[in-house]
């Protein structure tokens, strides 16, 4: 029995750490972008903050929940779990929203398409809010549980790299570094699951997979004829 509890208790200071990692790396990333006068958040439309707002949020509630769940506290953890869905079911809509809108601006990144950055952000969000809602559907089965919503973070790294690689200078190749550091933050849960059952879990190939589809999709969707000819006329 103490064995048991001494694994589980290594779990989810594992998951805590790593959902605190996740969640200073991409309010860093989009700090300092915000420091070094790359985007003026003090003119953009209210959506901008709104959205800001709400992922900031759910970073937020990610480590608190890691943290109750590290102290046993289960019974906050599962109310503020509920709170949690609600904010993730609201974030696609607010995720499209902005995009639509700096897309009328002609304020997204100027490497992007507009047809890639309209498919970036709807299959991102809606990937994100997937993975959240799968995590709390499995919420029983806690192995499964944690790692989805890890794997619902590292997701999330995608627009956090965007802001802290060279983009303009590395291209077409950008993306998929973005991707491959994706992949190093689930190679850690790997090595983590190695380390503590002797194989890698499905869940974190599972995650792995879906990072890897995700960009291959965003890539493929933002050359469709149909959804470049629906972005331009949003752009104008």
């Amino acid at each position: 029995m103490a064995t048991i509890a001494g694994r589980a208790t290594r779990e989810e200071s594992f998951y805590q750490k790593m959902a605190a990692g996740l969640a200073i790396l991409i309010l860093f990333a989009f700090g300092q972008f915000a420091l070094r006068g790359m985007v003026d958040y003090r003119h953009a439309p209210l959506i901008v903050h709104v959205h800001g707002v709400a992922m900031a949020s759910w970073l937020v509630l990610l480590v608190v929940q890691s943290t109750l769940a590290q102290r046993m506290d289960l019974t906050l953890h599962r109310r503020l779990g509920w709170l949690g869905l609600g904010l993730v079911l609201a974030i696609p809509p607010l995720a499209i929203a902005t995009c639509v809108a700096m897309l009328r601006a002609h304020a997204f990144p100027p490497f992007f398409t507009p047809s890639f950055f309209l498919v970036l952000v709807t299959v991102e969000s809606l990937t994100f809010a997937g993975m959240v809602v799968a995590a709390i559907a499995m919420r029983r089965r806690t192995d499964w549980h944690r790692r989805l919503m890890i794997g619902a973070a590292i997701v999330l790294l995608e627009p956090a790299f965007g802001r802290l690689l060279p983009m303009p200078l590395m291209g077409p190749w950008g993306e998929w570094v973005a991707m491959l550091l994706q992949l190093i933050a689930v190679a850690i849960v790997a090595r983590h699951d190695f380390t503590s059952r002797g194989k890698v879990h499905g869940a974190t190939f599972l995650v792995g997979g879906i990072i890897v589809l995700i960009h291959v999709i965003d890539t493929l969707l933002g050359m469709a004829p149909p959804i470049v000819a629906f972005a331009g006329a949003i752009y104008g």
